[in-house]
């Protein structure tokens, strides 16, 4: 579209001279000798950028730079000065000013910074679309999202929320789990009462069992006096057990039974104790297979898998990167109370571009870093770590129209395969319904592949 400036100068044949350059080089030009003129033709049309002289009767150059910030925030004012006039410069900056020029005007540099301003203004327009999308952007409690899947993924939580039935969580890490569970701890009957989370996986075994049953005096060496394990801590809330698929397999009958039976005992004791608790269990690994390889107890998986909750791996979320790339920009800069409001035009496509194997955890640590390092407003690509800033897209190439770089149908069979592994990071169960196989089929390929290679 054509950039459209409005020029105010008391000096006709200033206004005519740049009114002619201007027009040359693509702007659609609107001039005005007064302040007050100026002002009323802005208030009933749409500019892109106001250049205005500072030295005029009346209503000056600054005042009305004062006015226009004040009125349009929007539109920026590009202010000219008399050459040398430091102190002026200064002024229209502190006015509100985007810019400025010195006089005598040299023309290739007020185009220059013309076409920066109606950039700038752009920039700032759709920052404004994008925070307002995230203000309105569907939710679910903490989580963000306005893709089909997360919308989906919003209803699911919604009928299932304020149920007593236990759920398992399954996505790849860094993709939101535990906000998942908290979400549905919120939205149930039960969130007055204790929300209770484990990393399963971060506890040694030895440990584990007294973290979850809890232990008597005397039980072990460390037990000085009682303790209640995460089940009473949990009693009428929820509980939450992050990386289930890496409870030792010597712990899960014990997990099973005191899921079964609603009563825990403690490591020492002799009496069972009752608990209240929703479960609530989440992990990055493929069950079914563990369960095939008998890494995982079938009956323990089948009880807390009653409702199966699949979360989105980020790179198939589409525009949501953004969003939630807002979202996090407008946290952590009024955090650290910096002047960041947004990224830039190509920050913001090298995001959309990136694969995100570590997902939200991923983005969200990126954006804080560039929050914390940029110098400007807008953050820039230079801003985002290396490997987001160089990577390029890839798709995957089945072949060509020429049949002599066209693939046999076992390779390209092998290339789809694994493409499909990769993008399901890495689940085979998730793989092999993608592909339309069974997992045994899938294995055997796999298999097969390994013993391909050299």
């Amino acid at each position: 579209m054509t950039s459209r400036v409005l020029i105010v100068d008391d000096d006709r044949s200033m206004c005519e001279l740049l009114e002619l350059d201007l027009r040359s080089r693509g702007f659609e030009v609107q001039v005005h000798t007064s302040a007050e003129d100026a002002l009323a033709e802005l208030a009933g049309r749409e500019f892109d950028v106001v250049l205005t002289d500072l030295q005029m009767p009346k209503l000056g150059g600054l005042q009305l730079c004062e006015r226009i910030v004040g009125d349009r925030p929007d539109v920026p004012v590009v202010v000219m000065t008399a050459f040398g006039s430091l102190d002026t410069a200064v002024s229209a900056i502190r006015a509100g000013a985007y810019d400025f020029v010195s006089k005598p005007v040299e023309l290739d540099v007020l185009s220059l910074v013309l076409e920066r301003a109606v950039r700038h203004r752009e920039l700032q327009q759709k920052v404004r679309i994008l925070s307002d999308a995230v203000a309105a952007t569907g939710r679910f409690e903490e989580l963000i999202g306005e893709s089909p899947r997360m919308r989906q993924l919003f209803d699911e939580l919604a009928r299932v929320a304020d149920t007593e039935t236990s759920v398992l969580i399954v996505g790849e890490s860094g993709t939101g789990k535990e906000l998942v569970a908290g979400a549905l701890h919120e939205r149930s009957r039960r969130k007055d009462s204790p929300f209770v989370a484990i990393n399963c996986a971060a506890i040694p075994e030895a440990l584990l069992e007294s973290e979850l049953f809890g232990h008597k005096r005397g039980a072990f060496t460390d037990a000085r006096a009682d303790r209640p394990g995460l089940f009473q801590q949990a009693d009428g809330g929820t509980l939450f057990l992050d990386e289930i698929g890496d409870i030792p397999l010597t712990l899960q009958p014990r997990l099973l039974r005191a899921l079964e039976e609603r009563t825990a005992r403690p490591v020492g004791g002799d009496q069972e104790i009752p608990f209240d608790v929703r479960l609530v269990a989440a992990t990055n690994r493929d069950l079914e297979s563990a369960v095939e390889d008998g890494r995982f107890r079938e009956d323990l998986y089948f009880r807390i898998n009653v409702i199966q909750i699949d979360l989105p791996p980020l790179r198939s979320r589409g525009t949501d990167v953004l969003l939630l790339a807002q979202h996090f920009v407008e946290q952590f800069a009024k955090r650290s109370g910096r002047a960041v409001s947004g990224l830039s035009e190509a920050a913001a496509q090298q995001l959309l571009d990136y694969s995100w194997p570590g997902n939200v955890r991923e983005l969200r640590n990126v954006i804080e870093r560039a929050v914390a390092l940029t110098r400007v407003d807008q953050i820039p690509v230079d801003d985002l770590p290396e490997k987001i800033r160089t990577y390029r897209r890839t798709q995957l190439d089945l072949g060509s129209d020429d049949p002599a770089q066209l693939q046999p149908l076992e390779v390209v069979e092998r290339r789809y395969i694994e493409h499909v592994l990769a993008a399901s990071g890495n689940n085979r169960t998730q793989a092999a319904r993608i592909l339309g196989l069974d997992r045994k089929t899938l294995y055997r390929k796999l298999k097969q592949f390994d013993d391909e290679d050299p």
